[in-house]
């Protein structure tokens, strides 16, 4: 009887360990416009969602984002990779945080403090490229520590 505990505990931490990947979450699904994420940190998922996928089209629209630190953020820059057919095709970067300027309130939060976000996102572009593509997001802190990251994948099928 006791060997065969141990051998189903060998084998669910054996399932446990194989199984690191985050789920596929649905960002948003409408008529021409899907968005999708998965967590690229192996150590932590977060949560995003907007209002409606059709307001991603418009300039300015709604989300709520939340995740648990792992690591503070005096500093935080972000880092988006336009991919489309395995090649990135567009490098975008800026500072988010910096010592003299936070663009963000949650600038300075500190490592295991809720971080959570809702309100209006700009994105600075006139439409979403139409397609089938990703986009990779990483924020990282002063220390060049991942604070979070993300793939997500847009299928914009929207004739504009």
């Amino acid at each position: 009887m006791k060997t065969s505990n141990v051998l189903i505990l060998i084998l669910v931490l054996l399932y446990i360990n194989a199984s690191t990947e985050w789920p596929t979450h649905t960002v948003c699904k409408e008529d021409n416009l899907e968005i999708y994420y998965k967590s690229c940190d192996p150590q932590q998922d977060f949560t995003l969602s907007i209002d409606k996928c059709s307001d991603v089209a418009t300039h300015t629209f709604n989300i709520r984002a939340s995740a648990v630190l792992r690591h503070s953020i005096k500093e935080l820059y972000v880092k988006l990779n336009l991919i489309i057919n395995g090649k990135t095709v567009l490098t975008y970067s800026e500072t988010l945080c910096g010592p003299s300027d936070s663009k963000l309130v949650f600038c300075g939060k500190k490592k295991g403090e809720h971080l959570y976000y809702e309100g209006p996102v700009t994105l600075g572009i006139k439409e979403i490229p139409q397609g089938d593509y990703t986009i990779s997001a990483k924020l990282t802190n002063e220390d060049h520590v991942t604070v979070a990251c993300a793939d997500f994948t847009v299928k914009n099928y929207l004739d504009y």
